[in-house]
């Protein structure tokens, strides 16, 4: 039972890091990002406090696939300098019942033990022709999202990240694939 919650402390320490890393690349309110991406300065109401703008500007969707119900969506493909390429994004659950994703954990013995998650998927540079398949810990598991309880409810959406070993850098696209999902192509930002 230790083990359990050992395993269970150390995945959720993995992932909190992640999520923080990413937050801290995801550009700030400082309206440059903004500026840069959208060109549309932010509203001020002239005293000084600024209006939300109209659109999100974090969740621009790269890709979107569907297959049985289920919706993959693809809103972050980033190249960050330690060598690694995290893509996030969203599962949408469209169907009817409750969706398990059991067969997007992989076949490798190893990933196996990562349950209900994105251990089984894997992005490819058709240019360079290689396939990368999804970073582990020395411990065998996936630095991925592992859904909770299994799967995600009817109706309801999950986010997700997985993290791979970066293509060279002259690689700008490649493609995503997960379980019986159709690939996903996606373009490569650089990360800060």
């Amino acid at each position: 039972m230790k083990t359990r919650q050992r395993t269970a402390l150390a995945a959720l320490a993995i992932t909190t890091g992640l999520v923080l890393t990413m937050a801290g690349c995801g550009g700030g309110d400082d309206g440059k990002a903004e500026s840069k991406s959208s060109g549309t300065p932010k509203q001020t109401s002239g005293q000084g406090d600024e209006k939300p703008s109209a659109t999100p500007s974090s969740e621009q969707t790269l890709a979107e696939v569907k297959s049985n119900g289920i919706t993959l969506t693809v809103t972050s493909a980033a190249r960050d300098q330690g060598g690694f390429l995290t893509l996030s994004g969203k599962v949408t659950n469209g169907g009817g019942k409750f969706w398990i994703a059991a067969d997007w954990r992989g076949d490798e013995r190893e990933l196996s033990k990562n349950g209900s998650s994105l251990a089984g998927a894997s992005v490819v540079d058709t240019a360079g022709k290689k396939k990368y398949l999804i970073l582990r810990d020395t411990q065998g598991r996936c630095l991925c999202t592992k859904f909770e309880g299994g799967g995600v409810e009817a109706g309801q959406s999950a986010d997700w990240y997985a993290q791979f070993p970066a293509p060279p850098e002259g690689t700008t696209k490649v493609d995503f694939q997960v379980g019986d999902m159709p690939p996903a192509p996606v373009e490569i930002s650089e990360g800060e």
